[in-house]
């Protein structure tokens, strides 16, 4: 039997992956089950995506899509959009390998650039090599094909994952520069969080970026109201927060973040509205970043409440792909993070997530060093119906006052010491509070979809979403030719 040719790395040529793919569409006319994604029709060809949504749920590891999906069974009678289109075989499916060039353990920068630019980088770097040198990201690749541009994000607009799509710094936490770059580029759709980025008092130049933007012809938003009755063709700027947007948990629990700030459902269905008025098409990526901070943090609920949010952006992008094939919708994540699992009988215990009120982080945020161990045990019994022991409660308490080390000293921080507590619970716990190098979920439906084959690496979606969209005249040449 004949090897296949590898690049030099081990990883199949750009040249192997359309091969792949066709391959896949000659078995998929015949109607054979591919990735168990059922289909009888012909193979789609390179240009057939008009529009392209790359959705991202950062940070989520296996255990997250799963339990996520468990809780949702147990407590709303029904299963999650992404695991549905898994049960209905709609969606063609494999593993990706999300290394960096410096290292199996990616951060959000690098795997978004892999994607944006198609190139691996360096952690931190956003589209830029080591050497300085800014690779096109994709974007302006769209932009310049006459295409609509948007980002949705509950994180800062300008921070690692959707800056991966649209911008170019050395450091991923140069997000000033990254807002200069979004206006300067015209990208058509910005959304979520990242005040202190635009308003004047807040950055370091006292730049009024927000008037900056509408003298560009962009309509300002900052309110939920606002966005939801947007209706024009104007370019969008929304911004809802001075940091990141509110964990689902606690959104859903106080009145004025309901009231004002939109959730990443609310603001999908608004950006896809306003980019698909774009008779070209368009590329939209929507991040559910904070399922990442929430895994960072060990915070159970958090992190499933989150996850739920980027779920029901999901289901705005299959109501809007019904009945449609002109769209290629990409859903995965761009690395594990904390690996949460449910221990050997947790089943029930997972249903008392479905009873709190807030995070761990809501309840960090309310004590200090100084916190009396009544005081935390009853912020923990508000937050989460669950009443911690004595002993528990004066553990967090030497945490936050740094005097508590455990054995594994990577999970000192008080997120962490909160995360084991509650573990104690609802059998939900953690290897870590950082990233991991595990291979990631990927999915995909529409045109295009039928070239994802079991196993990936992260830089072949750049390849895949700019040959389906028909693009390739407006990206470099060199990273072509280098794939």
């Amino acid at each position: 039997m004949s090897k296949k040719k590898v690049s030099q790395n081990g990883a199949f040529s750009r040249r192997d992956f359309l091969k792949t793919g066709a391959l896949s569409g000659m078995l998929l006319g015949s109607g054979t089950l591919i990735n168990g994604c059922a289909s009888g029709s012909a193979k789609a060809r390179p240009g057939d995506a008009k529009n392209i949504i790359f959705m991202v749920s950062d940070g989520m590891s296996s255990g997250t899509l799963t339990n996520t999906d468990h809780f949702l069974r147990r407590n709303y009678g029904r299963p999650s959009n992404w695991i549905t289109l898994y049960e209905q075989n709609r969606v063609s499916r494999g593993l990706m390998d999300m290394s960096s060039a410096s290292s199996i353990v990616t951060d959000s920068a690098a795997a978004a650039s892999s994607w944006g630019c198609g190139r691996r980088l360096t952690n931190g770097r956003v589209n830029m090599t080591d050497d300085e040198q800014a690779l096109k990201p994709v974007l302006e690749i769209f932009r310049d094909a006459g295409k609509a541009t948007g980002l949705a994000t509950t994180t800062t607009i300008t921070h690692a994952t959707p800056a991966g799509f649209g911008a170019n710094v050395m450091a991923r936490g140069d997000e000033q520069t990254i807002a200069e770059q979004y206006l300067d580029r015209g990208y058509d759709v910005l959304l979520g969080g990242g005040n202190t980025r635009f308003a004047p008092e807040h950055r370091d130049d006292g730049r009024d970026l927000y008037n900056e933007y509408e003298q560009a012809g962009y309509k300002v938003v900052r309110k939920k109201d606002d966005l939801i009755s947007f209706d024009s063709s104007e370019k969008l700027l929304g911004i809802f927060r001075n940091g990141h947007l509110p964990y689902n948990l606690d959104h859903m629990n106080i009145e004025e973040q309901r009231r004002d700030i939109p959730t990443l459902a609310e603001m999908t269905e608004s950006a896809i509205k306003r980019l698909s008025r774009n008779s070209n098409g368009f590329i939209l990526q929507v991040e559910g970043g904070r399922v990442d901070h929430a895994a960072h943090g060990n915070d159970a609920g958090g992190l499933i409440y989150d996850q739920i949010a980027f779920d029901d952006a999901i289901a705005k992008v299959m109501e809007f792909t019904e009945n449609r094939d002109d769209t290629l919708v990409i859903i995965t994540t761009d690395h594990g993070n904390a690996n949460p699992g449910l221990n050997s009988g947790g089943d029930t215990y997972l249903d008392r997530i479905a009873e709190f009120r807030h995070t761990n982080s809501w309840v960090l945020s309310q004590l200090d060093e100084s916190s009396s161990i009544s005081r935390i045990r009853e912020l923990v019994e508000y937050a989460t119906k669950i009443e911690i022991r004595q002993d528990e409660a004066e553990i967090l308490r030497k945490s936050l006052a740094g005097e508590f080390e455990p054995i594994y000293r990577a999970m000192s921080r008080s997120g962490s010491i909160m995360g084991a507590i509650m573990a104690n619970y609802l059998r939900f716990n953690w290897v870590g509070s950082t990233h991991t190098s595990d291979y990631v979920e990927l999915a995909g439906y529409g045109p295009g979809s039928d070239r994802i084959g079991p196993f990936h690496k992260n830089t072949d979606m750049f390849h895949l979403m700019v040959e389906m969209a028909g693009v390739q005249a407006h990206a470099d040449p060199q990273t072509l030719q280098d794939a």
